[in-house]
């Protein structure tokens, strides 16, 4: 069975579970799940690859390759 149709397939049967207990516990699972996938995501970096990106950061705004708040403000409140 491919992915896809154990995804369906548990659905189904997720969306036919009536125990609450049951349910609590797929929230506990599935919040666990996401969690540790995010912690893989997440790298620690040196102290001198944090200060590089804060000199990026810096030459970006000398440069004019950074926005401000209020510009940024503006440009999401047309992306409706």
């Amino acid at each position: 069975m491919d992915l896809q149709t154990r995804k369906i397939h548990f659905i189904q049967e997720f969306l036919s579970c009536a125990n609450s207990n049951m349910l609590d516990r797929f929230e506990e699972i599935l919040e666990q799940e996401q969690e540790k996938a995010l912690e893989k995501e997440l790298k620690p970096i040196t102290i001198k690859e944090y200060e590089q990106r804060i000199e990026i950061a810096i030459e970006d705004v000398r440069n004019g390759r950074a926005k401000s708040v209020r510009d940024l403000k503006e440009e999401v409140a047309t992306w409706k």
